[in-house]
């Protein structure tokens, strides 16, 4: 079975304006309501591509159960820590004057001990023939060094240990022997204390994490699209052009359809393929790609073994 953890999900709020203008009623011009949070994203899109899944986390108030309500209409199981408070409100609004997007993100709730432990229990269930891919940040009372403990089981319990994650500490999990990494171009940037790197440091620095342990790495590279590599392959596949609407799931598109082809046996330069034109048929939308665009979007994707 494959489960999703998020433990900060979110409802985001897109609002579409003409303009921005401060200390004045800005009237938007369009508007859409998403249950999110990127595990929660890999689950819709894995479902899309006919892969279930169970999604975990904490969910708060009455946002939270509009997330669980919204995965259970795609019918996609559910089993989330229930706290207090509310799951957190993120907007996102695209002016179109300015050609530009504002994004107002949240911290979430606040966590305690003993839903952290709950959330264990759970995890504990997990064995060698699970997949978890936990993904996104952190609401507050949870530090990073859950990352570490989630890793530290995934060792002990055999199950393959997916993250996708801004957490400093991400080096300290290696030894674990991580299933699948998923940093962005700044993450690899963070976890190396380097800064402005570009693609070929990328590529280095991503080999660095399979030698030290890290079985697979996906390296997004935003509009320059994205680097594979393993022990054996170091594939490189160019994004293709279009207008971008919205980058917020972006990356869960990419990490979520990039798995799917692992799990169904696929070509790994092609499953790179796809996961980017999927990638980017998200970013040219308002919400998750619904695949109708795919195929023609990988017309412009080349990719390229560089090992």
């Amino acid at each position: 079975m494959i489960y999703t953890l998020t433990m900060n999900p979110a409802i985001d709020i897109f609002i579409a304006v003409k303009d921005l203008i401060p200390k004045v009623v800005n009237r938007s011009t369009d508007q859409d309501v998403q249950p999110n949070g990127k595990g929660v994203n890999i689950s819709f899109i894995l479902k899309k591509l006919g892969i279930n899944s169970t999604a975990l986390g904490f969910s708060a108030g009455f946002s939270g159960k509009f997330i669980e309500d919204e995965l259970a209409k795609t019918d996609i199981a559910c089993d989330f820590v229930r706290t207090q408070g509310i799951t957190r409100l993120n907007v996102f609004t695209h002016v179109s004057s300015e050609d530009t997007e504002y994004k107002l993100v949240n911290p979430g709730p606040q966590i305690n001990q003993k839903e952290i432990d709950q959330l264990f229990e759970k995890l504990k269930s997990l064995n060698a023939s699970d997949m978890l891919c936990v993904s996104g940040s952190l609401p507050r009372g949870i530090d990073h060094e859950i990352n570490v403990q989630i890793a530290k089981l995934s060792l002990e319990n055999g199950f393959n240990f997916v993250l996708d994650s801004s957490s400093p500490n991400i080096l300290d999990i290696l030894f674990c022997k991580p299933y699948l990494l998923k940093p962005n171009i700044d993450e690899l940037a963070l976890w190396f204390g380097d800064c402005d790197i570009d693609n070929d440091q990328a590529l280095k620095y991503g080999r660095e994490l399979i030698s030290r342990g890290a079985k697979n790495v996906i390296v997004s590279l935003g509009a320059d699209g994205a680097f594979y590599i393993n022990q054996d392959n170091a594939f490189y596949a160019n994004a293709p052009k279009g207008k971008v609407i919205n980058t917020a799931c972006a990356g869960d598109t990419l990490l979520a359809v990039f798995l799917a082809g692992l799990i169904k046996g696929c070509e790994i330069d092609e499953t790179l393929r796809y996961a980017v034109a999927a990638a980017s048929s998200t970013a040219f939308s308002s919400g998750l790609t619904d695949f109708s665009d795919v195929d023609e979007l990988m017309k412009q994707v080349k990719s390229d073994n560089r090992l």
